[in-house]
């Protein structure tokens, strides 16, 4: 019979660990990492240096998240939402996680060092530190303004990319960081009206809480607008195409509609809609300019659109 629990204990456990690096958010930096490297390589890059960027953006965001965890596993026990996590939930050690936190970290480092260069390593060592010390430990307790200032953190993956290609970091690459930025603050204070009991019982100062939920949603329609005029810069710009232009109209104008659907009718469920929406929005945008890039700049396509 132990034998055959065995397994059973281990996969638990690597569920646990897997869970501390927040796959999902994790899977979602990589994607925005992606368009960055086709773009700054003008096509294809090096498979040496598309597959060590991907790794490491994909362990840096793993090491911040498990960071996160570790800092907040007292937030997180009181909150409903995050009560179950592996540290408050008792399923890992608060050792094991910082420790786990630090070997992605090495390994981040590590990758894109030895297989691209070191301002990639030092922005995603930088991104680690920021959203664990900087949001996680002071502002996160400290302002309504945490998830704005903290969203750099989650925006870093295509200026790790671009680094990671050409050495340096350009404008389009600061754009495309741009794009994730502008997408938290809405996305997150969607979440926040739904949760605004749980943040308030665990004396984490959010918009909702600190300033109220009409506020709240203002912002998420201001920066919902910001955000979707910025997505929509890089045509002009150069940066992006056709393909991923209309792409981004329409999703802009979804995005647009649910943020001011919510101004008109302000219920948790339709907050939840939005909060589900940008997650999509997110995903979407980045798999449109990916396509868009290799159409434009990868043999044979761009040379069927005549580029």
């Amino acid at each position: 019979m132990s034998v055959a629990l065995a397994p059973s204990g281990a996969r638990r456990v690597a569920l646990a660990y897997l869970e501390l690096t927040k796959p999902r958010i994790t899977l979602l930096v990589g994607i925005t990492a992606i368009p960055a490297l086709l773009l700054a390589a003008g096509g294809m890059p090096a498979p040496r240096v598309l597959w060590a960027a991907l790794a490491g953006t994909l362990l840096a965001s793993g090491s911040a998240a498990c960071f996160n965890m570790y800092f907040d596993r007292d937030i997180d026990a009181r909150m409903e939402r995050t009560r179950r996590r592996p540290l408050p939930s008792g399923r890992l050690s608060p050792a094991n996680a910082l420790a786990f936190g630090f070997a992605l970290a090495a390994l981040s480092w590590a990758t894109l060092l030895v297989f691209t260069n070191l301002l990639a390593a030092a922005i995603a060592l930088a991104s680690i530190f920021y959203y664990a010390v900087i949001y996680t430990v002071w502002l996160k307790r400290r302002t309504p303004q945490n998830i704005v200032i903290g969203g750099a953190a989650g925006a870093s993956a295509p200026l790790i990319a671009w680094a990671a290609v050409t050495g340096q970091v350009s404008v389009a690459a600061v754009l495309l960081a741009a794009i994730v930025f502008l997408w938290t603050p809405p996305h997150f204070w969607a979440l926040a009206l739904v949760r605004r009991e749980d943040y308030a019982r665990a004396g984490v100062p959010m918009l909702p809480v600190t300033h109220g939920e009409p506020e709240t949603r203002r912002q998420i329609l201001l920066y919902t607008l910001v955000l979707v005029a910025v997505t929509l810069a890089l045509v002009p710009l150069g940066v992006a195409g056709w393909i991923y232009g209309g792409a981004a109209a329409l999703l802009g104008a979804g995005f647009v509609r649910g943020a001011w659907r919510l101004q008109r009718e302000p219920t948790p469920a339709r907050a939840m809609r939005l909060f589900g929406f940008s997650i999509l929005y997110l995903f979407a945008l980045y798999v449109m300019l990916t396509i868009d890039a290799i159409a434009r700049h990868v043999p044979p396509l761009a040379q069927l659109l005549g580029r």
